[in-house]
């Protein structure tokens, strides 16, 4: 005798219940993990925005490199050319030097419709806090995969706190705050399986810089070892070399013809003389004198110092996974260059590759609990697991006091000294719409209402100055050098409109 409906349909839900209860607990789980994921992310943009736009109130912030990228922005939002008056009249090249033929960063163009709700420099800099804070869940994901749930947030932390981020949040703004979302987004949605999104998230890192392609064939050569392990050789051969290639196409394209279609100069960045004239000749160098260019790399101290500082937020088990190819071309185009700057923990240069390397030592410390594991058949990979991302997160946190956010607890840092005051009213006393040249770290008060040059150790131009004979400033040889600009400047006519604190306006009809 069969069961009656009623009763086949109570044990039709009584068979049901035990499947919609873990499918329930899943749906809360992932509800939970996006509310903290959020709150990670907005107070990592908080704390970034803090740090920038108190660096920019206070007048700490500088023409070099915020006012020159305000005003590329600015015109992309005007639907014209990304101009910028202040780079094109320092480097000689006039004020319709369009910024794409010093660095080609096309990607800027998406930030153009904020500039639609605030037109100023202030944007750039949340929206560089926002992006370096997108990168907390693709790195998330990337590690919980890897790792486990535990990992995976304590790992968000140390990035959300890493020394390359603050030193790039300290920096004004640059187009390095796309690398770190990007390069997280590809090496995530590679290791999911989802080639597709991969290759876009690779497309949009091409635009953020001319020398991303490199980059990209640092990735090939990890997709080449990856996918032949996992799919055969054929398959990485395929996927590896497509990347490889395009990434050389893509440089040698910008490098070749678009930069000088611009009017740029592709070579104001070759930063390798010693090595050769161009990338045959340092081709040729490194194939006759290996070891000397592979010492070069780590001397002087310098460099070996910024390179520890890199690996060791993953406590070096960076080291231990293929995915620090992708920071590979990075890293020796900055360590194989005569550029000090670009050898130095300063800056935002070393913000292009955390992310990177961040994930390559999420997987890197997986290889080694795992390898330990084989040989220790008692180990718990969650336990270790665990204990490795807490140690990574101590890490950081005992790197804060040496980089820019220990700034943020101390009062100093907010305080609004007399000089402050006086450059607030030097910039007050700059009419709307005329053409200023502005000493560095005062251009960006005056970018999003004037059209900012800096003011530099040459024949003035601009009708209205704004001098420092207080404090030193680049691009000036020397304190004294500007007392005395400025009164060759009113020998040549200008009339001192406001003076105090060593802030000098002058104006010349």
């Amino acid at each position: 005798m069969g069961l009656q409906p009623d009763t086949a349909e109570r044990a039709s839900l009584r068979s049901a219940i035990p499947m919609a209860i873990p499918a329930a607990l899943r749906l809360a789980a992932r509800r939970r993990h996006v509310i903290a994921l959020t709150a990670m992310v907005v107070s990592a943009t908080g704390v970034y925005c803090l740090l920038g736009l108190v660096r920019y109130d206070l007048f700490r912030a500088t023409s070099m490199d915020l006012t020159l990228f305000d005003q590329a922005v600015r015109g992309f939002a005007s639907f014209g050319a990304p101009t910028s008056p202040v780079r094109g009249v320092n480097l000689g090249l006039g004020m319709d030097f369009v910024q794409l033929g010093e660095h080609f960063s096309p990607i800027l163009a998406v930030l153009a419709p904020l500039y639609w709700l605030h037109d100023g420099p202030e944007t750039l800099i949340v929206a560089q806090a926002v992006l370096f804070a997108l990168a907390i869940p693709p790195l998330w994901l990337f590690t919980r995969r890897t790792l486990g749930i535990g990992p995976a947030y304590l790992v968000a932390v140390a990035y959300a706190l890493s020394w390359p981020i603050a030193r790039a949040v300290n920096f004004d703004f640059h187009e390095a705050a796309f690398a770190p979302l990007l390069t997280a987004l590809m090496i995530e949605r590679f290791s999911a399986g989802r080639h597709g999104h991969t290759a876009l998230a690779a497309a949009a890192l091409l635009l953020v810089k001319e020398d991303m392609g490199l980059m990209l064939v640092g990735f090939g050569g990890y997709v080449l070892l990856q996918m032949r392990r996992r799919h055969g050789t054929l398959h990485g051969v395929v996927y590896g070399v497509m990347y490889m290639g395009v990434g050389l196409a893509y440089t040698g394209l910008v490098l070749a013809v678009l930069i000088p279609s611009v009017g740029g100069d592709s070579t104001m960045y070759w930063a390798y003389g010693h090595l050769g004239g161009d990338m045959s000749a340092v081709v040729v160098h490194v194939l006759s004198d290996p070891l000397g260019v592979l010492g070069s790399v780590f001397s002087p101290q310098v460099k070996l110092d910024t390179l520890a500082f890199l690996l060791w937020p993953t406590l070096l088990a960076c080291l231990f996974s293929p995915l620090t190819l992708f920071a590979l071309p990075q890293l020796l185009e900055r360590m194989l260059s005569d550029r000090a700057q670009w050898w130095v923990t300063d800056f935002h240069h070393s913000a292009i590759t955390v992310a990177v390397l961040f994930c390559a030592g999420v997987d890197g410390a997986a290889r080694v609990i795992r390898w330990a594991r084989r040989r220790e058949p008692g180990l718990s990979e969650r336990g270790a697991s665990l204990l490795w991302a807490a140690a990574v997160c101590a890490v950081a946190l005992t790197l804060v006091p040496r980089f820019p956010f220990d700034q943020l607890i101390r009062p100093s840092f907010y305080e609004k000294q007399p000089d402050v005051v006086a450059a607030e009213q030097a910039v007050a006393a700059v009419p709307s719409g005329v053409v200023v040249a502005a000493v560095n770290h005062v251009g960006p008060r005056l970018s999003a209402r004037t059209t900012v040059l800096l003011w530099e150790d040459r024949p003035p131009t601009a009708p209205w100055i704004v001098a420092d004979t207080a404090r030193a400033a680049y691009p000036w040889a020397s304190l004294d050098r500007q007392r005395q600009h400025v009164d060759e400047l009113r020998s040549q006519g200008y009339r001192v409109v406001y003076d105090r604190e060593g802030y000098v306006v002058l104006h010349r009809a």
